[in-house]
């Protein structure tokens, strides 16, 4: 269970007065809006059936799900988020997994993703996870661009898979 002070993260960074900090409750409105925003740019808006409800819950509830770092600016608020969640590698250990990392499209390109995922590397090392690991769709050039800058592996032989909830129910009831 995380520390009821979610400012435990101490890392903050300024560069063009953009604010690198933990995800608060009160920011959930603006997070929802910015993944629907990423579905839209993937062209997938229908998947998205998340609500900010849920995501309150899932991260600030009893047993806390994910967590989450934005990029905030001091007249525009909230322009970017990376959102996460630890696991478990059996061949490697502790790892974090950036589920999503979204910047508004009026600040791509200008380092904001940079400066998230570079203090999400810091507090993965924080914690002692060994693996940080995410997904980017093979057409998102300018994400691959900056992953390949920072030197991470995009591994081209692993297969994703997954199921819905319809799926997974259609299978149990065969």
């Amino acid at each position: 269970m995380r520390p009821e002070n979610r400012d435990y993260f101490s890392y903050k960074m300024m560069a063009e007065n953009i604010i690198i900090r933990k995800g608060q409750r009160g920011d959930i409105p603006v997070v929802h809006q910015l993944v629907y925003e990423l579905a839209k740019y993937e062209k997938a808006e229908y998947e998205v059936e998340t609500t900010p409800e849920q995501y309150e819950r899932d991260s600030f509830g009893e047993n806390p799900l994910f967590d989450f770092l934005v990029a905030e600016h001091p007249s525009e608020g909230i322009i970017g988020i990376a959102l996460f969640y630890f696991g478990y590698s059996t061949w490697k250990g502790k790892k974090l997994y950036l589920d999503d990392l979204v910047v508004t499209e009026a600040w791509r390109r200008k380092g904001v993703g940079q400066m998230l995922f570079d203090q999400l590397a810091k507090y993965a090392l924080e914690q002692e996870a060994h693996v940080l690991s995410w997904q980017v769709l093979d057409w998102n050039t300018p994400a691959i661009r900056m992953y390949e800058k920072i030197g991470a592996y995009l591994d081209p032989e692993w297969v994703n898979c997954r199921m819905s909830r319809k799926q997974m129910e259609q299978w149990l009831s065969r």
